[in-house]
Order: structure tokens, then sequence, then C-alpha cells
């Protein structure tokens, strides 16, 4: 019973921390971090229908070659590798970060390094030509939580 008790007050503790957390803009061209919403290959909200399976994301509007910033400071814990598929290298590529108590993935994001520390509105690195593998989406970054729940209230 005390372990229970314990394991549910250190939960509480950290969905306390998070609860007030808000992205900042995450890319040039975009200061209110505008969802993605629908085009020809699909919708951009967490949730969405993709084919049998659901997408555990949401989607922020980012253009092609557009830098890429903190949204708050963050450690960098690694890059991320999105597809298997080779027909889609030109956007396989991610970053692994943490801070305000949340652990995050931003997707098809070329980043400036995997380790250490970037501060709020410093730029995390640039974004990928999705253009190139899927004409005629609407670019953006793919931002998944580490435990695939849904980011948007951070939104």
């Amino acid at each position: 019973m005390k372990t229970g008790l314990l394991l549910l007050a250190a939960l509480l503790a950290v969905l306390s921390v998070c609860d007030g957390v808000r992205f900042g803009p995450l890319c040039s061209g975009n200061p209110t971090n505008r969802r993605r919403t629908s085009d020809r290959w699909g919708e951009g909200r967490y949730g969405a229908r993709r084919g049998s399976r659901l997408h555990k994301g949401l989607d922020i509007v980012c253009s092609d070659g557009a830098t890429v910033y903190a949204p708050f400071d963050v450690t960098l814990n690694g890059k991320v590798i999105v597809y298997t598929d080779p027909k889609k290298a030109a956007i396989n590529n991610g970053i692994n970060l943490s801070g305000e108590g949340l652990c995050f993935k931003l997707f098809y994001v070329r980043p400036d390094r995997t380790s250490g520390v970037v501060r709020k509105g410093q730029r995390l690195g640039t974004m990928l030509p999705m253009q190139s593998v899927y004409p005629g989406i609407t670019s953006h970054v793919h931002v998944q939580m580490c435990d695939k729940s849904d980011p948007t209230r951070y939104f």
C-alpha cells in the first residue's frame, strides 16, 4: 500500500510539473505553431487515421529548409531515425529531446548536433525537404511524445 501511494505521489508530481508547459515557436515562419490540417496525404492531428494505424504525433507547419528552434530549454538526447524505407532517405532524420519534464521527438529535422543543451528559441537544426518525398503535403515538423501520448495540450 505504501509503495502504491509513493508511486502515485511521484506520478502526480511529474504531471503537475508539465501542466503549465507550452511549446514556444518551433519553426521560422510559423511563430504561432500553426498546425497542419488536412491535405492529400492525410491530417496532422493526433489520432488521425493512417491506414490501419493512428497518427501518434502532432504536425506543426514548417517550410522545407526553415530553421527549427528549441521550444523551451532542452537537452538533446540523440538522433532519431524515422523510416526504414530508403525511398524516404531525404527526410529520415530527427532529434530526441527532453525539457520541462517532457520527453519528445521532432521528426523531419536535420539537427545541428545531437547532444548537449539548447536554450529556448535557439536553433536546433533545419527542416528537411518533405516535398521531395511527399509532393503536395503541407510540410511540417512531427512532434511525438516519447510515450506516444497526445502532445496537443502543450500547444
